[in-house]
């Protein structure tokens, strides 16, 4: 496959589509950047090369605009000393090297156009790329997030179905007895205790309707 139909094809492509489909997201999206990092790089060396071809075309035509103006001025020298056949070959390479100037102006444009394009094909390849580094990052964190998630929830099936939670209930009801138990011996002592005091009032009481009984007899007699 070509530098251009793959980067044509990555460029197309909906990475949320492929990703929606594939079985394994992280594997495809690695893949996908890994390609467009490849694609990117021969895409730049190949700019370069015809950076560097437009440079030598600027050099060359340099050169042979040299060879037009030096036989610009043969022309006139030959015509001047009479020698109109030295001047017609004068003006036949000047032309011939006019010619050549123009060939490879023509070209320098071609080298210019084709240095856009890729200039361009880059930036919508760095755009790709950028925009699926970043799908990768979020498939990571969803990722770790579901890991995560998971392990809590089986963390917590774990305990649950461990018998860690019958021992905890078991502990609570053997506390729960003990505090009933101690409840029940007070309750019982300040029963007894509280009897006592009662029967301490009860006895104050008798004696007091007793002794008015007695002085209530004693006043009768006298």
């Amino acid at each position: 496959m070509g530098i251009f139909t793959r980067f044509r094809d990555i460029v197309n492509s909906n990475i949320n589509a492929m990703l929606d489909k594939a079985e394994d997201p992280e594997k495809l999206i690695k893949l996908m950047i890994r390609e467009m990092e490849d694609t990117l790089v021969e895409l730049k060396a190949s700019c370069a090369g015809v950076m560097a071809g437009s440079k030598k075309i600027e050099r060359n035509i340099s050169e042979v605009k040299g060879r037009v103006d030096y036989w610009a001025e043969k022309a006139p020298l030959a015509v001047s000393k009479g020698r109109d056949d030295l001047a017609r070959e004068a003006l036949i390479q000047k032309k011939k090297y006019a010619e050549r100037v123009a060939s490879l102006e023509a070209e320098l444009k071609e080298h210019e156009a084709l240095i856009d394009e890729y200039q361009n094909d880059i930036r919508q390849l760095e755009d790709k790329l950028a925009s699926a580094r970043e799908k990768q990052r979020m498939l990571i964190q969803r990722h770790i997030h579901a890991t995560r998630k998971r392990k809590a929830q089986e963390d917590i099936r774990r305990v649950e179905s461990s018998d860690a939670i019958f021992r905890f209930d078991d502990l609570e009801n053997r506390i729960e007895r003990i505090e009933a138990e101690a409840d029940l011996v007070n309750y019982g002592k300040s029963g007894a205790l509280e009897t006592e005091f009662e029967e301490l009032g009860l006895d104050d009481e008798i004696e007091k309707e007793l002794n008015a009984l007695k002085n209530a007899k004693a006043q009768k007699e006298v």
